[in-house]
C-alpha cells in the first residue's frame, strides 16, 4: 500500500458518518435504559441495551422538552426510542440521536400510529391543499357513530339548539373493537350515496389509544381520502388524535365541538336577523312617529292657523313701525337737508372766493392796459403819424419813402389834423 494514498482519520469518519446517516434516517429501536444522566445545558444522555448489545442515546434540549417523559425516566425502563443514527466524529463513535420517547408497553400501538402516519403523509393524504371547503348552510348531514353513544346526543342537543335548519341523518356504525373499521367504511360508502348529504360527521366520544384504534384503520383512511363530500372528524377529547383527524376535512375536538363549528354561520346568521329586526322595529318606530309629527304639522287646519299666526305677527310689527311719524326719521330727510344746507354754504363761500380771484385780477389787466394804452402817451404832448386811413409812419426812413402830395393824418390825445407832403 502507498502511504501517500492513505485517508485521513476525519475523511474515514466522515465518510461513515454519511453513509449512516444517509442509511439511518429514522429508526425504531427498544430496549432498556441505563446510565440515564442529565446535563446542564438541558440535555439528555442514556444508554439504550438488551441481552446482546447496546447503543449511545442522546435526546437534545428541544427534543427534550416535547418529550416530558424524560424526567420520569429511570434506569431499568423499558423504552421505545424513534430517531436518526449519527456518528459522532470527534470520538469516532456512533449514536441514536432521540427525537420520540414511548412506553415500551402501550407504546406498541404508538409506534404503529407513528409509522402509519408517516407513510400516509408521505403520500400526501394529510396535504391542507387537498382539503375540501365544509359548506356554510348544509341542508343535509349525515353523522357516523354509535346509535345509543353519548356523542350523538351531544352532536344532537347542541346542534337542535343552535342551527336554524338542518336535517340530521344517523348512519349507525360500531366504533370500537374488532371489525368497527369496517362498519365504518360501510357507513361512509353508504352516506355517499344518500341524496342530499353535504356533509358526513364522524364522530365517537373519548377513550383510550386501543379503544380508539379503529379510526387509525389505513383502509378507513384512504376512504376518508377518496370520499367526495367533505368529512368532519370529531373523535374523543381535545387530547386524542387519531389518523382520522389528520386525514379529514376538518377536525373537531369534541363532538360537541362539531356540532358547534357547523351550526356556528346558522348561529351567526340568526345574531344578525335578531340584530336587523331591532334596529327594524327601531325605524319603524321612528318613521311611524315622524309621520305622525308631519301629518298633524301640515294637516290644513294648522296650516291656515300657522299663516294667521303670521299675519298677525306681521300686522302687530307693521303697526309698531309707525311709519308716516317715523317718514322722516326712517328716510333721513332732515340729515340729507342739513347736508345739502352745508354744500350750499360751502358753494356760496367758493363762488364768491372765485369771484374775488377774477375781479382782482381783470383789475390787473386793465392796469397793464392802460399803461400801454397810447392815448395816455399823447395826452404828456406826443403825436403820431400815418397815412389817411393807413400804417403809422414808424421811422424817418419810412417817411422818405412817402411821395410829395399824399395827405398825412397826425394824430393828437384829443383828435387828428390832415397835412399834406410838400417836399421829399
Amino acid at each position: 500500500m502507498i502511504v501517500s494514498e492513505a485517508a485521513s482519520v476525519s475523511d474515514l469518519v466522515s465518510s461513515i458518518k454519511n453513509l449512516l446517516e444517509e442509511e439511518f434516517q429514522e429508526v425504531y429501536v427498544q430496549g432498556e435504559v441505563t446510565n440515564l444522566s442529565p446535563s446542564a445545558a438541558g440535555h439528555w444522555y442514556f444508554t439504550l441495551s438488551d441481552e446482546n448489545a447496546c447503543i449511545s442515546c442522546a435526546l437534545f434540549k428541544m427534543d427534550a422538552l416535547r418529550n416530558p417523559m424524560i424526567r420520569s425516566l429511570k434506569d431499568g425502563d423499558k423504552i421505545i426510542v424513534l430517531g436518526p443514527v449519527s456518528v459522532y466524529q470527534k470520538r469516532g463513535s456512533f449514536q441514536l440521536l432521540a427525537k420520540r420517547i414511548l412506553p415500551a408497553g402501550a407504546g406498541q400501538l404508538k409506534l404503529q400510529f407513528e409509522k402509519l402516519k408517516a407513510k400516509l403523509a408521505q403520500e400526501g393524504l394529510f396535504d391542507i391543499e387537498k382539503k375540501k371547503v365544509i359548506p356554510k348552510f348544509p341542508k343535509r348531514i349525515a353523522v357516523i357513530t354509535a346509535e345509543h353513544g353519548a356523542a350523538l346526543q351531544d352532536f344532537l342537543n347542541v346542534f337542535k339548539r343552535r342551527s336554524l335548519w338542518c336535517d340530521i341523518v344517523i348512519i349507525p356504525a360500531t366504533v370500537q373493537g374488532d371489525g368497527a373499521a369496517k362498519t365504518l367504511i360501510s357507513a361512509l360508502k353508504k352516506a355517499q350515496v344518500l341524496p342530499g348529504i353535504e356533509i358526513i360527521v364522524l364522530t365517537r366520544g373519548g377513550g383510550s389509544l386501543e379503544d380508539l384504534w379503529a379510526f387509525n384503520d389505513e383502509e378507513l383512511v384512504r376512504t376518508i381520502y377518496k370520499c367526495d363530500i367533505p368529512v368532519v372528524s370529531a373523535i374523543g377529547h381535545e387530547v386524542d388524535f387519531s389518523l382520522c383527524d389528520y386525514v379529514a376535512d376538518l377536525r373537531s375536538e369534541t363532538p360537541t365541538a362539531a356540532a358547534e363549528t357547523l351550526s356556528q354561520p346558522q348561529t351567526e346568521l340568526m345574531a344578525r336577523l335578531h340584530f336587523c329586526q331591532t334596529h327594524l322595529k327601531s325605524d319603524l318606530f321612528k318613521l311611524h312617529q315622524h309621520i305622525e309629527l308631519m301629518t298633524h304639522k301640515f294637516h290644513p287646519r294648522e296650516i291656515i292657523n300657522l299663516i294667521s299666526q303670521k299675519v298677525q305677527i306681521a300686522r302687530r310689527e307693521l303697526s309698531e313701525i309707525r311709519l308716516r311719524e317715523r317718514a322722516e326719521e326712517l328716510i333721513g330727510i332732515a340729515e340729507v337737508s342739513q347736508i345739502v344746507d352745508e354744500l350750499q354754504l360751502r358753494l356760496n363761500h367758493a363762488s364768491q372766493l372765485k369771484m374775488n380771484a377774477v375781479n382782482e385780477k381783470i383789475t390787473r389787466l386793465e392796469h397793464v392796459l392802460s399803461a400801454l394804452n397810447p392815448k395816455l402817451v399823447l395826452q404828456r404832448g406826443y403825436s403820431y403819424v400815418k397815412i389817411e386811413g393807413k400804417e403809422v409812419i414808424a421811422s424817418l426812413e419810412g417817411f422818405k419813402k412817402i411821395p410829395v402830395g399824399t395827405k398825412l393824418s397826425l394824430q393828437f390825445h384829443d383828435g387828428q389834423g390832415i397835412v399834406t407832403k410838400d417836399v421829399p
